[in-house]
């Protein structure tokens, strides 16, 4: 398949995503995430006035990454996040954006990890 193409199919399945939050709910703070090859990068981003409440990576993590896998960075990225959201005390509802990315794998582990912690997704 050509690159263009798998760009276009990538940006329409993200755009899809985006649209069906924002019709649903359209006043919740929205979890970002993005994945490079090797690491995570999560953003909760507040769209009612465009910023950026908290952002995280698993650069942040304090362990010893060599013998991690790339799930179990993304779960211990998913309890930092936990973490800096309780300290927000927000009011208002979560919702995960995953752009173009399937429900598995570093995804997947991130959203449970935020979850086993306690925030409402």
């Amino acid at each position: 398949m050509k690159p263009e193409v798998k760009r276009k199919q990538r940006q329409r399945r993200a755009r899809r995503v985006r649209l069906r939050i924002k019709k649903t709910a359209p006043e919740s703070l929205r979890i970002s995430i993005y994945r490079s090859l090797e690491h995570i990068y999560v953003q909760l981003i507040d769209d009612v006035s465009a910023k950026t409440l908290v952002s995280t990576s698993d650069r942040e993590v304090k362990a010893d990454k060599t013998h991690l896998t790339k799930s179990q960075k993304a779960a211990l990225v998913g309890k930092l996040m936990a973490d800096k959201i309780k300290k927000l005390k927000l009011k208002r509802g979560l919702v995960v954006d995953k752009g173009s990315y399937k429900y598995h794998g570093r995804v997947k582990a991130f959203i449970e990890a935020l979850r086993d912690s306690g925030i409402k997704i």
